[in-house]
Parts: structure tokens; C-alpha cells; sequence
């Protein structure tokens, strides 16, 4: 009777809704894992679950006065996690069909993600065979009884939504010693826990999740800046978005793909936000890829209008882009004001206290926006991602790392590529981080002088970009970093160590791609392998295709809901091309992705990258990476640029030509560093090219189509 009181209660304060299959707790041995941000975790499991379990809690809170009050009507067991006889306790409950609940984290986690996973509950699942049902609670983590004070806005009456989630069963590990068997169980229960947070995600809308931040972390929050615009809270951002909004309502049309052409600026992500509103696609356009690319992606995505800023073009000397692109219609920004009318104003002054009022009935997985491949083995490429693969990678990123409103992002790898997109611009904004957006990342002075003054402590950045930071930086400017994440490129060991030594920061390597929204592994002070890229994140499936020549690992193939909708080619423009990838046994599967890359994936799920399948050359039969020949010319020369390609070659089909900057590099010292290094003679070129420079594209990766047009002339 008390607890259907109690139930009633809930259901009329927090409006507690259950999501899911029930019939889950029907099984004999069960366990029931949930996350635990709230006191009221425990409360809504006891009432709203169609079972009475057993809680397990911690031994030092059995005499607490709540727990004595409870335990009238719920049933308790206290365990100490560093008694090994709290194990067999736990099983023997199971083996008595007791369903038992258990908060693997052992306390309330205090920052809104997940925290340590006690590996004693995913060894009492294992051993007794129990199915695990996952319960993820949203919404509780926003009452007065949650631990997050001063990352959330609390109020008294959030909604809350328990999520039951599809059940799971961990098989006992195999290993020699008890110790091991319990970490892998562990690890197992993590990546449950850690799926069951993404499955659990609300299916938003970009603008509609910027609504849900602002309400998560309130509307006066200040939340992102640049070196000409003071600290923009969502509010005023919104207010940005919405006049913007009326502006390009009128200059475009629904559905319509609009090109953006704009630097790293507060201004852009209104611009961004602003065209999702109205339901036109965003296509960030690369200002560095010249007239030719930048045609490339106008006439494969069939743009016919672009929004930029005459002050841009001309303080970057673009100027002559609006006569080499053709066919579209300039906007310029600084023109637009004249558009917005005395009633726009008034709109925009109202619907920023109730902007839920302008939003549409959604479809998360509709087009929400077109990113470009760099087009160094080609044209580029139309990318088009959907809300839902975006916000999916956001929260795949936050499953492992815990942005909180007490971060601030220092962001300066452009908006127009997917790793400052996603992980500079929508991971921050959508965490309560504050951002600190800087339109040159080749800024190697200034960049160190902003993270101090702006007390930063997350960087996103490429090595060669990293590289430079630590070249000026003192190590004082760096003392607030928390995360230093790299990407798009490998990391080397000099640049790794010279972060380690100089500044006591480990640089946290990551691997992603633009069609995945980019981020597919990371990793993470949890979850650290030197010289990998990390585990794939939650909710990621991935397949090895074997490739002939290559005798571990081979080409690799994902599936997650951040994978992108499709292409748009310069051959077929317009039509979304949908993504589909052929595995091992040559059947043509859609919904997976075809990286091109060569990893191999360890028994610990950490990736190691190989190469991409184009950067290999075909000698005599065996497969060798142009990446490990570019490596051998850095352990020679770490400060030179090198690049290697191949040309025909009659005798052994392929031979390796390296262009390099240094004229230190030679063939006897390339084959001393393969001798260390432990990489096969067959890399170490006989071709060898000193230049000046090496062609490069605008994102400042090396061009190797031109690379390989200069290989074959002679």
C-alpha cells in the first residue's frame, strides 16, 4: 500500500514514464544494473519495476537513516566490494531466483556520465549466469537529490524517463587467475552500461537538443565566444539563431542545400542552427580547397546559394572565389540585417523565452547537414549526415570522456571539418562546456597564449597542429588541460613524448572518419593502449575484411547510428548515394561503411591503424604501407615533410617513389631506422625525390593525387 502511495506520487509530481519490454524481469536469474546520478534512483526502481528486488548497497550506508526507514518495506543487501565473500553472498541470492538490483558504479556518479564500473557485479553475473537487464533513468539527475550540483539546473519537478533496455548475458571470462577474470567481466559490464546510455538518447533535432541544453544547464549560461564576440549565453545565442532564422527564410527555400562559408566565428554556428530551424541543410564548405574544390562540392550538392562575410572574404583574400564559383547566390551577412523587419524583432524577442513553439513535427533521421572529404585521392565528396547520426557520435563521445560546465573547449580546427564540427563545436555546446572559437589553428604563438588566458582545459587537435602548439608553448600555458585529444592524422612518437615530458600531459590518440561524424575509437584515461587509437565507441558494430598480402587485420568495415546517410557525387549530383559495403564472403550488405582503412583490432578491442588500402603498394606480391615508408623518413628527419606514392614498375608491378623536404634522407639511413624500427626491407624506397615543398591541400594534409601525378612524369 506504501508504495503505491509512494508510485502515485512520482507518477503526478515527475511524470515518470517506463520505456520498454517488461516482460524482461520475467527471467529466474536475474540482475537489474542501473546508473546512479540520483537518490531517487533507487526509489523509482522499487516502485515502478514489475518485480521487488533486492538492492544491493553499500555496507557503509546501512545505517544510514533512509536506508533504515526503507527497509520496511524493501529488502537490502549490504556488501563491502573488498570482501571476497560479498561474491558468493550475491550468487547465492541469484541461484534463489531473487532479482537483484545493483548500481555497478558503487556510488552516485558527479558528473552526469559514467564513472568506474565495480568489476565484483559483471563476475557475479558471469558466475551465477544471471541475464543482466540494463535500466538507464533520465531525467532525475535534474532533482534537488541528485549529486550534480552546479553541472545541471536542478528544479523540483523534471520529467523522468526509465528506459528498460534489451537484456544481456555475460559469459565467465577465460583466464588463469580470478583477478583477470573479474577485469574482463568488468570491462564487459562497461561497454552494457555504456550501450545502454546511447540506446537510451531522446531522438532530437539539432536545434531541439541546443532547447534541451539550455534547460539542462540553464538559459544564462555562458557558452561560447570568439576574439570578437564577448561570451554568448544560449539565450543570446538563440536570439542570434532566431533573427537569423527570419533572414534566411526569406532569401531560401525549404529543403533547400545551403552553402556556408564562414571561419570559426560565433556568427557560423547561428548560421548553422539557423538553417536547421528552417529546415534547409547546411553544407560547410572548405574555403581553403580553391576554385576547383570548391566547385566540385557546389555542383555535387547543387548549392545554389552561400552565405558569407565580405569582411571574410577579404581579410583572407577569398575575394576572387565570387567570381570562380559559378552559378549561386552570394549572401553576405553584413546585408542581412536590412531584412529583418520591426516584426521579425518582435518575434525574435518573444519566441526566445518559448522557442519550443517553432519547432516542427521532426524526423531526427531527415538530412541535417553536408560535410566534405578532404579529395586527397580525389574529388571531394558530399558527406550527409542526419541529426541523429551527429547527436548519436555527441553522445558516443560523452560515454567515455565527462565535459562539464566547468570545461572550457579551446576550438580551433575549422568548422568545415568533421572533428571541429562534432567534437569542437557540438560536443561542448551540447555539454554546458564553454568554447572558445579561433578561426587559424596555424597560429602556433597565439593558440598557447589563448589556452591560458582562457584557462582551457580541452583541446581537440591534429599532431602536426600539436606538434607546433608545444613547440611555443611555456609549460605554464597548458597547466588547466584536462583532455588533449589528436585526430585525422597519426600521431608520432615525438610528438607524444615532447607532450608528456614538457607539459606532464598524455595525449589521448583517436581515429575517425567523415562519413561516421567523425569519431569512431578514442582513447580515454579508462581505456589507454600507446600507439592505438583507442576501443570503437558505444554502440559501434565493426567487421575485419581480410585483404590479400596483408597477413593480420585487414580492411575495416562499421555500422552505428553516427554512420552517414549517404554521398552526393560530382558524377550524380543530388542523388544521395546510400551506403552499403561488401564483407568477407563478397555479400553487399547496407547500413555498413567501408572505411578503406587497414587495422587490426587486438583481443582488448583497441585498434591499431595500418594504413588506408590506396596508401598500400603492391611489391612483388607483398602488401607494403606507404605510411610505414613515410614513417622511416620521419625517424630519419623528424622535422622534414615526406610523402610517399608509387609508379608502375615493370619487374615487380609497384615500386615506392618518397618525396621528402630534407636532403638528409637517403637509403642507407632509411634502411638503418627499418632495421630498428623492425619494419621490412621492401619499404625502404629506392626512388627517392628531395623538393622544396610538398603539395598540399587546404586542410594542410598532403595532396597525393598531385603527388602521384609528379611520381609518374618521371
Amino acid at each position: 500500500m506504501v508504495l503505491t502511495i509512494i508510485k502515485i506520487i512520482l507518477k503526478v509530481l515527475f511524470h515518470v514514464s517506463v520505456k520498454g519490454n517488461l516482460n524482461h524481469f520475467n527471467h529466474q536469474k536475474l540482475m537489474i544494473t542501473a546508473n546512479h546520478v540520483s537518490f531517487l534512483h533507487g526509489i523509482l526502481l522499487g516502485v515502478f519495476l514489475p518485480v521487488r528486488p533486492v538492492f544491493v548497497i553499500y555496507s557503509g550506508y546501512i545505517d544510514h537513516w533512509f536506508v533504515k526507514l526503507a527497509k520496511r518495506y524493501v529488502d537490502f543487501i549490504a556488501i563491502n566490494p573488498t570482501n571476497p565473500m560479498a561474491i558468493k553472498q550475491l550468487v547465492r541470492q541469484i541461484d534463489k531466483n531473487r532479482a537483484v538490483v545493483i548500481f555497478p558504479e558503487g556510488k552516485a556518479a558527479l558528473t552526469g556520465s559514467l564513472i568506474k564500473i565495480y568489476d565484483g557485479a559483471a563476475f557475479v553475473a558471469a558466475k551465477s549466469g544471471a541475464t543482466i537487464v540494463p535500466v538507464w533513468i533520465e531525467g532525475a539527475e535534474l532533482t534537488f537529490t541528485s549529486r550534480l550540483k552546479g553541472i545541471f539546473r536542478r528544479r523540483l519537478f523534471p520529467c523522468i524517463t526509465m528506459h528498460v533496455l534489451e537484456p544481456k548475458h555475460i559469459a565467465m571470462p577465460i583466464a588463469k587467475k580470478a583477478s583477470e577474470r573479474r577485469y574482463i567481466a568488468g570491462e564487459k559490464l562497461q561497454q552494457i552500461m555504456m550501450q545502454a546510455r546511447i540506446e537510451s538518447r531522446p531522438k532530437l533535432t539539432l536545434f531541439e537538443a541546443l532547447l534541451e541544453s539550455q534547460v539542462r544547464y540553464g538559459a544564462n549560461l555562458p557558452i561560447i565566444q570568439d576574439p570578437t564576440t564577448t561570451n554568448l549565453s544560449y539565450r543570446k545565442l538563440l536570439q542570434q539563431i532566431l533573427g537569423l532564422g527570419y533572414i534566411f527564410d526569406k532569401l531560401t527555400q525549404k529543403n533547400e542545400r545551403v552553402g556556408v562559408l564562414l571561419p570559426n566565428a560565433v556568427v557560423s554556428v547561428s548560421v548553422i542552427l539557423a538553417l536547421s530551424l528552417k529546415n534547409r541543410t547546411p553544407a560547410m564548405l572548405n574555403y581553403t580547397a580553391g576554385e576547383k574544390g570548391l566547385n566540385c562540392a557546389v555542383k555535387s550538392a547543387q548549392i545554389k546559394t552561400i552565405i558569407t562575410s565580405r569582411k571574410f572574404l577579404n581579410k583572407g583574400n577569398l575575394d576572387h572565389l565570387l567570381h570562380e564559383i559559378n552559378d549561386v547566390n552570394w549572401c553576405f551577412l553584413e546585408d542581412c540585417k536590412a531584412d529583418l523587419t520591426l516584426v521579425n524583432k518582435a518575434s525574435v524577442f518573444i519566441y526566445q523565452f518559448i522557442p519550443r513553439l517553432l519547432t516542427r513535427a521532426h524526423n531526427s533521421e531527415e538530412e541535417a547537414l553536408i560535410l566534405f572529404t578532404s579529395g586527397s585521392e580525389g574529388n571531394p565528396k558530399g558527406v550527409v549526415h542526419s541529426h541523429s547520426s551527429l547527436l548519436a557520435n555527441v553522445e558516443q563521445i560523452r560515454s567515455v570522456i565527462d565535459p562539464m560546465p566547468t570545461d572550457r573547449f579551446m576550438s580551433t580546427l575549422p568548422l568545415f571539418h568533421a572533428f571541429g564540427l562534432t567534437a569542437g563545436l557540438f560536443l561542448p555546446l551540447y555539454s554546458g562546456s564553454q568554447t572558445f572559437l579561433y578561426p587559424n589553428p596555424l597560429h602556433y604563438k597565439m593558440v598557447p597564449e589563448i589556452i591560458y588566458d582562457q584557462n582551457c582545459t580541452v583541446l581537440f587537435g591534429t599532431p602536426t597542429f600539436l606538434a607546433n602548439y608545444a613547440r611555443y608553448a611555456h609549460p605554464d600555458n597548458f597547466m588547466r588541460l584536462r583532455y588533449v585529444v589528436a585526430g585525422a592524422e597519426r600521431l608520432s612518437d615525438a610528438t607524444r613524448d615532447i607532450w608528456k615530458n614538457k607539459f606532464g600531459i598524455r595525449i589521448l590518440e583517436g581515429y575517425g572518419v567523415t562519413e561516421c561524424a567523425p569519431v569512431v575509437s578514442l582513447n580515454v584515461p579508462m581505456a589507454y593502449k600507446r600507439g592505438s587509437v583507442g576501443r570503437v565507441l558505444p554502440g559501434m558494430r565493426t567487421r575485419i575484411v581480410p585483404v590479400d598480402g596483408i597477413q593480420s587485420g585487414g580492411r575495416l568495415q562499421l555500422q552505428g547510428p553516427n554512420v552517414m546517410k549517404g554521398y552526393l557525387l560530382l558524377e550524380q549530383p543530388g542523388k544521395l548515394v546510400t551506403v552499403s559495403a561488401t564483407d568477407k564472403d563478397g555479400n553487399v550488405t547496407k547500413g555498413w561503411y567501408d572505411t578503406g582503412d587497414i587495422v587490426d583490432i587486438d583481443s582488448d578491442g583497441f585498434i591499431t591503424i595500418k594504413g588506408r588500402l590506396k596508401r598500400f603498394a603492391k611489391i612483388a606480391g607483398e602488401m607494403v604501407s606507404l605510411e610505414s615508408v613515410e614513417s622511416l623518413a620521419k625517424a630519419v628527419d623528424a622535422q622534414g615533410m615526406h610523402g610517399a606514392t608509387i609508379k608502375a614498375d615493370a619487374s615487380k608491378g609497384e615500386a615506392i617513389v618518397l618525396f621528402t623536404t630534407s636532403d638528409t634522407v637517403n637509403r642507407d639511413k632509411l634502411n638503418q631506422a627499418a632495421q630498428t624500427l623492425g619494419i621490412p626491407a621492401l619499404a625502404v624506397p629506392r626512388d627517392i625525390r628531395v623538393i622544396k615543398q610538398l603539395p598540399l591541400l587546404g586542410t594542410g594534409k598532403i595532396d597525393f593525387v598531385t603527388l602521384r601525378q609528379m611520381a609518374d612524369k618521371s
